[in-house]
């Protein structure tokens, strides 16, 4: 083990076809909302470009694996013609999307040789570029053992050199993982500034705020314990705090499970030793309804009132009350470092917490503010547009490519917790 990670300025790239990982998962239901995650590949894909590199692009997009009964769907939901449709448009180039035959209930059988001829192309320079089909299609890239390696096998026969730019795309798959066995393979331009960002909340400068939350407490547990360790302030929204409230105060929240209120319990139980850790939103909105934010079916509750025992309906957002609390102004003001991975309210019609949070953090000038990806990034652009178009060219603002990749780093302790990351290092040439 070399210990260092591999970088594509390191790499030879004249006249060699070049696989390129990247997470390019940014289509729902066959429509891009955000193209954010495609336009931060570029640099990696004009500097190949730039090197006399020939390039094959690939990514995952959506679930098209149903967890049930471990069929794969393959339809255009799924598609990477959306991601390709916009390249196209965006940089002028032509782009080929093989079309692959063999593939019943558990998606494609293997990579066809019919790819063949649109190497021959892109070699040719026919075509600018090509762009393998969702890597979800594929049955190997989810399995284990030989199956997915016999994948990352077929894959890496594609080219001449492997360059992982998917920062957010952390699951251990034959795309991430499994192709740098076989192939020169290096980091690319987005996964070095995402390693570099990462630093900043490694070796965050103090005070530094925490802010994540989450739909179930058991996807969160881990990170959650790393920045109550690491995190000056932790604040939490979403049905973790939520669980938390019904660990701490003896309460019953609707749909709130109990798994998540024993696991809740543990963490509060923790949370002791670190005395006024955890910042509490006090005021918080509960609804009779999950349909929508219907006119006098919810209200705010503040939780200093409530005694054990009672019970709530659902508890759909944070007012924006909580975020004038003058202890809340104080923790917030005074951060030099805020880390959030965060939507406050149900999407998409509880944004009043999301939006008191965005704006109270963007009020401190001098605080370096560090959000996760996903639907925090989505949120952001959703609701406070100007301010996500000001954050993308601030350097007092990094928008990660991918939240649950954060995670886990800090769940991790480093970088090296992403297992795409560490492979690349394992196997540097």
């Amino acid at each position: 083990m070399s210990g260092k990670l591999p970088l594509i300025q390191e790499a030879d790239l004249k006249s060699k076809v070049v696989l390129v990982r990247v997470d390019h998962n940014v289509v729902k239901s066959g429509v891009i909302h955000d193209p954010y995650r495609i336009d931060a590949t570029f640099g990696t894909l004009f500097y190949i470009l730039a090197r006399g590199g020939k390039i094959i692009l690939m990514t995952h997009v959506g679930r098209p694996k149903d967890k049930q009964t471990n069929k794969i769907k393959i339809d255009e939901k799924t598609s990477v013609k959306p991601i390709v449709e916009y390249l196209q448009e965006k940089l002028h180039i032509s782009i080929e999307v093989p079309e692959f035959y063999s593939h019943d209930d558990n998606g494609y059988m293997s990579i066809e040789t019919n790819i063949n001829h649109s190497i021959k192309r892109l070699k040719n320079s026919e075509i600018d570029a090509i762009y393998l089909p969702n890597t979800r299609w594929f049955r190997g890239e989810e399995a284990k053992g030989e199956e997915q390696d016999r994948f990352a096998y077929q894959l890496a026969g594609l080219a001449d050199v492997y360059i992982n730019d998917a920062f957010g795309s952390w699951q251990p798959h034959a795309s991430t993982v499994g192709v740098n066995k076989y192939l020169p393979s290096y980091a690319g331009f987005l996964m070095q500034k995402e390693i570099k960002n990462l630093e900043r909340i490694f070796n965050a400068e103090r005070p530094f705020i925490a802010v994540v939350a989450g739909s179930k407490f058991d996807t969160k547990i881990e990170p959650l314990y790393a920045l109550l360790d690491k995190s000056d302030y932790l604040v939490m929204g979403g049905v973790i705090y939520n669980a938390y409230l019904c660990a701490k105060y003896d309460i019953k929240i609707k749909g709130v499970d109990e798994t998540d209120i024993k696991l809740a319990k543990e963490f509060y139980e923790y949370s002791k030793k670190y005395s006024g850790k955890i910042v509490e939103l006090p005021v918080i909105i509960e609804s009779d309804t999950m349909e929508g934010k219907v006119e006098g079916q919810h209200r705010k509750v503040d939780i200093r009132k409530l005694k054990p025992g009672d019970s709530l309906n659902y508890v759909l957002d944070v007012a924006a009350e909580s975020f004038k609390e003058e202890n809340v102004l104080e923790v917030f003001h005074s951060a030099h470092t805020v880390f959030v991975n965060a939507v406050m309210g149900y999407t998409p019609y509880f944004n009043e917490g999301t939006i008191a949070l965005d704006t109270l953090i963007d009020e401190n000038p001098n605080a370096v503010k560090l959000y996760g990806g996903g639907d925090t990034m989505q949120e952001l652009k959703r609701l406070l547009p100007g301010l996500y178009i000001m954050a993308l060219d601030s350097p007092k603002y990094y928008i990660f490519t991918g939240g649950g990749a954060v995670l886990k780093a800090i769940e991790k302790g480093t970088h090296l917790g992403i297992a795409p990351i560490d492979e690349l290092i394992k196997y540097a040439k």
